[in-house]
């Protein structure tokens, strides 16, 4: 029977649009579930509105529509029998099944490539003759060489003959007459029915499972014989023994739950805590007894709680905690044992605040002892390259030194080494090990480091590389790689995305590099791939699978070859070379695909930066002629007719974070001196902020004080024409578990929108650390879920910084669906955290300060003083570069209540032409922070104080005649007197000003 209503894995939304168009009452089409991988949604549209029934396999793999409790259930085989039914009347649905939706016509096949003949095949692998049916007409045998085959005639059988053929000439004397029997019947009978599953666009083989479930019954038994030995031993060895001396710890015991304190009757406290958990590396989980002792920087293993020690690992050893995702009561500690080897130890947890607790001791006893603190920034180079199947040359190092055209890397900066490395190429000929030795070659040419390879995977020949930093592989884990193809028919890897995620302490990052259809015109096609990537690369926590791929990393980014194009006429060709000559690319840019598309909201690479044509200074970077950057090649000759490829920024890298996440792009530009393709390689460096195992500063009487978060007002616009009830998810990484709230009430909005208003109080959400600085740091997921199919309608992010006074505060949030904008997320949050300490300034938040130290007796030294005040910000700064001590030497404060610096005059600044943030961090002393900054777009970051200064000029035009009045140019005239004395406290107020007119062209950093 014709299926034209089976339309596969459409998205909801598309369902929507396709059911409108037809407009009539009893319109309808079957697609594939959203939110169970082995169902149907049947979509019905009635009244302009749509309503979707969602279609179920049971255990005998029949199918039925989930009803409303009490409605007699229908069992149908499949679903023609299943739509048949419903098209009579007054069977159930809101509206009997009249008027079938056609299937989407497939878009012509991708054409092949511009240099095809170029672009390297797969290797030859030996055929797979799994064919539904034979006949003499269509079936192939491949002779042993591959290359010449010629057709064989053979006679006409079905697939079950086939296999059963098969398996008789298979050497079956050591199967049991029991399985071979089940393998029979399977081939025999049951095959049929899982053919079926898969031509419906299901994944899922129900008969297959059953037939291995068979096959494995002695399997189970045996363990089930033997698995009840090994517990009473373990029960044996489980018995604690009667208690010894008491010694003055803390004891946390995951098995009942209860914290208990133990006095040691010496006059010492000893700084140690314990844990009881359960040791899951067998599976058999006995339980052990962790002891931390911050002050001795040990980690204790013991097998019962007052037993002796079994072993102990120092500081050093303990290499890296890995959090389960899966699981959230349970720890994998990797820790190195002799001759450097490493051994993973897997512990279970009561729950996960048990576990965070025991990850916050290791941590601050790591802290105390270790002579390298934890990153809280990171930088990152992505570079992008389609190679035009052309091996690289022999120096590639301009890409890796951001070289070229664009926004480049400084010239000071070459040599400093980034701490991530991801690259990607497409139409790449190399093999994997010969690709990754040249990298890891070129980058130790330039850094005398040797990196470590995180990932390295592979589509084709679309290929993504990353590599880290020696001293980052234990800070990195839960590394997952994927790939998507969307070639022809979506089943070639010629086109396509290949991706990797992992966890930076804890912080989630996601790359992709993908290669999407190539043509002018075929941009649609590509808006398509970009969707399918979004929905089928499946990355990262599977906690967060009701988001997509946008909502589950802090950092994303995306890079590759995305052949978008600039939409002019090929009759505007030379007009295009003489503006890339002029370097006017604004003005070509307002022509990019990509960029119009995304301003139309017609592609979904909406949330990623860069979001307009001023970020791009440098010229397309397609097509060009190869071994040379002066000529580009727009035409080529095809047996269809001529070929248009006006120059284009195919070669693209976009990036996305959480909310209120710092992330600055330092450089984004293409090499020219790299060029044995028709692409020029795109480079791009980012500075992101990471996270590490978060450490309270505050008393335990403060922390644990339980904190909340709170929804107040809340109501949802959905571009839906959906009929169903909605309710709202709360996912986050600072919770337990989600959280799901009661259903909302439907209002009519505008045209085609749909308002849902939630509950006035919406359920509480308990973090498991109420601290301020740990919540003020985390995000909330939020999904709007349909209560008839469990579906998404929409997926916001929302950042707990917003509330970080303990009032109520406004919310809005952006809602998407698989790429696609649809709607918003307005209310209101209120933050309840734990009592203690102000939260110190990170990454544009709040801080609190402390009264400067004095600085040195001595008034030789030369002082630079910097003072301003404008009605957002107001400070002063010092620095002394002839002291030979730079912690006592460097001070700054500013008092910021607006997230920028303020704009500073260049007029008034003859010869500026370098900027440098020097910053004094709490406990660390100062750091040379950033260089080489637009100080009119720049944001502080990651600092107690900032200092800015300009090395290219004299310190002389920053004062003004009066030694008691310094002013910066282009600020509002501060006196001294004006500061609170609060915020210095200097014995020699006088000698300060004597020396503050002192000359010096560069201060010491």
């Amino acid at each position: 029977m014709d299926r034209c209503w089976y339309h596969g894995n459409i998205t909801r939304s598309r369902a929507e649009d396709l059911l409108s168009k037809v407009g009539k009452d009893g319109s309808f089409l079957v697609r594939a579930s959203e939110s169970v991988s082995s169902a149907y949604a049947l979509c019905v549209l009635f009244h302009n509105c749509v309503y979707t029934y969602r279609i179920l396999p049971n255990k005998e793999n029949k199918l039925i529509v989930q009803a409303s409790e009490g409605v007699p259930v229908q069992y149908f085989n499949n679903l023609d029998e299943l739509t048949e039914f419903y098209k009579k009347e007054n069977m159930g649905l809101v509206w009997h099944l009249k008027y079938p939706v056609q299937h989407e016509e497939e878009e012509a096949v991708d054409e092949p490539e511009d240099d095809a003949d170029l672009v390297p095949t797969p290797p030859v692998l030996p055929p797979r003759t799994f064919l539904t049916e034979f006949t003499a007409s269509e079936t192939k045998e491949v002779s042993p060489t591959y290359k010449n085959a010629k057709p064989v005639e053979i006679s006409k059988l079905t697939l079950s003959e086939t296999l059963l053929q098969r398996l008789e000439y298979q050497d079956t004397s050591s199967i049991s007459e029991e399985h071979l029997k089940l393998l029979q019947d399977y081939l025999r009978v049951h095959i049929t029915s899982d053919l079926e599953t898969v031509q419906m666009g299901s994944s899922n083989l129900p008969q297959l499972k059953k037939l291995l479930s068979g096959l494995c019954k002695g399997v189970y038994s045996e363990v089930s014989r033997t698995l009840p030995s090994l517990e009473s031993m373990q029960k044996v060895f489980e018995q604690q023994l009667p208690p010894g001396i008491h010694q003055r710890s803390q004891v946390i015991n995951s098995g009942s739950g209860k914290m208990k304190t133990r006095w040691n009757d010496g006059t010492k406290q000893a700084n140690e805590h314990r844990k009881e958990v359960k040791s899951d590396s067998l599976g058999i989980s006995p339980k052990s007894q962790l002891k931390v002792d911050v002050e001795m920087g040990k980690l204790i293993i013991k097998k019962a709680k007052d037993g002796p020690e079994d072993k102990f690992y120092t500081h050093k050893k303990i290499l890296q905690l890995v959090k389960s995702q899966k699981f959230p009561n349970k720890l994998v500690i990797v820790l190195e044992t002799e001759k450097e080897k490493t051994q993973r130890k897997e512990y279970v947890f009561a729950d996960s605040k048990k576990r965070e607790g025991f990850c916050q001791l290791l941590q601050q006893m790591k802290n105390k002892h270790s002579e390298q603190p934890e990153p809280d920034m990171i930088t990152i180079f992505i570079g992008t390259w389609n190679m035009g199947a052309t091996p690289p040359p022999k120096k590639i190092s301009s890409w890796f030194l951001s070289k070229g055209q664009g926004k480049t890397r400084d010239d000071t900066a070459d040599y400093i080494p980034h701490d991530i490395y991801v690259i990607g190429t497409q139409e790449d000929p190399l093999g994997e090990k010969e690709w990754l030795e040249i990298l890891r070659q070129s980058l130790q040419a330039i850094t005398s480091i040797s990196f470590k390879v995180i990932a390295n995977h592979t589509l084709w020949n679309i290929r993504i590389v990353v590599l880290a930093k020696p001293e980052h592989e234990n800070r990195i884990s839960h590394i997952c790689t994927n790939n998507v193809k969307t070639g022809i028919a979506n089943t070639l890897g010629n086109k396509g995305a290949v991706g990797v995620s992992f966890m930076f302490n804890g912080t989630s990052f996601w790359f992709v590099n993908s290669h999407l259809t190539s043509g002018s015109e075929k941009k649609q096609r590509r808006n398509q791939n970009y969707m399918s990537i979004l929905r089928f690369l499946t990355l990262g926590d599977k906690k967060l699978s009701p988001f997509n791929i946008t909502h589950r990393f802090t950092h994303l980014f995306w890079l590759g070859d995305l052949n978008y194009r600039l939409e002019l006429s090929p009759m505007e060709a030379e007009n295009i070379i003489q503006k890339i000559k002029q370097q006017q690319y604004t003005e070509l840019l307002s022509s990019d695909q990509l960029l119009m598309e995304r301003k139309e909201q017609k592609v979904k690479f909406l949330s990623f930066s860069p979001s307009s044509c001023e970020e791009i200074t440098f010229a397309p970077t397609y097509r060009f002629e190869r071994h040379t950057r002066e000529n580009y090649v727009y035409t080529k000759q095809k047996a269809t007719g001529m070929k248009y490829n006006l120059p284009s920024w195919c070669d693209r890298v976009l990036w996305k974070s959480y909310p209120l996440v710092h992330v600055v792009c330092q450089s984004y530009g293409c090499t020219s001196d790299i060029m044995t393709s028709d692409h020029s390689p795109v480079f791009a460096t980012f500075e992101v902020a990471v996270t590490s195992q978060f450490v309270s500063k505050n008393d335990s009487k403060y922390t644990d004080t339980p904190g909340q978060i709170e929804f107040l007002h809340c109501y949802a616009t959905l571009k839906t024409k959906s009929q169903t009830q909605f309710y709202i998810e709360f996912h986050s990484s600072c919770l337990e578990s989600f959280v799901k709230s009661q259903e909302g009430e439907n209002e009519e909005g505008n045209e085609g929108e749909l308002v849902v208003r939630f509950p006035e109080t919406l359920p509480k959400l308990t973090p498991i650390i109420s601290d301020p600085e740990y919540l003020l740091d985390q995000h909330i997921l939020i999904s709007i879920k349909s209560s008839d199919s469990d579906e998404s309608y929409g997926e916001g992010c929302i950042a707990l910084q917003i509330g970080a006074k303990e009032s109520l505060v406004p919310i809005h949030a952006v809602l998407t669906h698989h790429g696609e904008k649809t709607g918003t997320f307005q209310g209101e949050i209120k933050l309840q955290t734990s009592q203690g300490k102000q939260r110190e300034k990170l990454y544009g938040k709040e801080m609190t300060l402390s009264p400067p130290p004095s600085p040195p007796a001595q008034s030789t030294h030369t002082v630079i003083a910097y003072l301003f005040r404008t009605s957002s910000w107001c400070g002063w700064g010092l620095v002394l570069p002839n002291s030979p001590a730079p912690r006592p030497g460097i001070l700054s404060i500013l008092l910021p209540s607006t997230g920028h610096l303020p704009a500073i005059d260049k007029t008034k600044l003859p010869g500026l032409t370098k900027t440098a943030i020097l910053g004094l961090k709490k406990k660390k002393g100062p750091q040379m922070l950033y260089t080489n900054i637009n100080p009119h777009t720049f944001t502080p970051r990651n600092c107690s104080g900032f200092f800015l200064f300009f090395p290219s000029i004299p310190i002389s035009p920053f004062l003004q005649p009066s030694p008691a009045d310094v002013v910066s140019p282009g600020f509002t005239h501060m006196s001294l007197s004006d500061i609170p004395a609060s915020l210095y406290s200097w014995p020699s107020y006088s000698s300060w000003r004597q020396t503050s007119h002192s000359h010096t062209q560069t201060p010491l950093v």
